[in-house]
């Protein structure tokens, strides 16, 4: 990668940040039963990508990334990953208010991993694999969901109105 490659990199990570930032400022503070609100997360994950990108920056004015390893050959992109992970994540915004935050990451998470073992050379896995996928995911969003609706009382959209799916 090219100093100036790097150089983009440094500032989409600081505009990424600072856009999240200037998003933060439009979300209700009203802190819930945790003591923060729906906007701490983003007011978090903001200034930490602002600061890695200034660090990125600082990286590549002292030299560039030079801890990076060099590609043997140029290798195309994988469409194919490329492909299975943007499903992922479209299908999780699209259907995540209908499914609820549980089973919309965990068809998110499914997708994104055949995505990422595809782009590996794993593209048949059966039926077995999809399923343990898809569990794995409901494994981890399944606590994500209940301390945010639970504990901080956030709403995430669920599959009922009781709160714990």
């Amino acid at each position: 990668m090219t100093r100036r490659g790097q150089a983009l990199v440094a500032g989409g990570t600081l505009l990424s940040g600072l856009a999240l930032l200037a998003g933060a400022t439009t979300i209700p503070g009203d802190a819930g039963y945790g003591g923060v609100g729906p906007n701490f997360l983003p007011w978090v994950v903001g200034i930490a990508l602002a600061l890695c990108g200034i660090a990125l920056g600082a990286e590549v004015a002292r030299g560039g990334f030079r801890q990076l390893d060099t590609a043997p050959d140029e290798a195309p992109p994988h469409w194919a990953g490329f492909g299975w992970v943007s499903a992922g994540l479209l299908a999780n915004a699209a259907l995540i208010t209908r499914l609820g935050f549980i089973l919309g990451c965990s068809l998110c998470f499914m997708l994104a991993v055949r995505g990422f073992r595809s782009a590996q050379g794993a593209t048949d896995r059966g039926l077995a694999g999809w399923l343990k996928d898809a569990l794995l995911g409901a494994a981890i969003a399944a606590p994500v969901y209940w301390m945010f609706t639970q504990l901080l009382a956030i709403q995430l959209p669920g599959l009922t109105g009781t709160g714990w799916i």
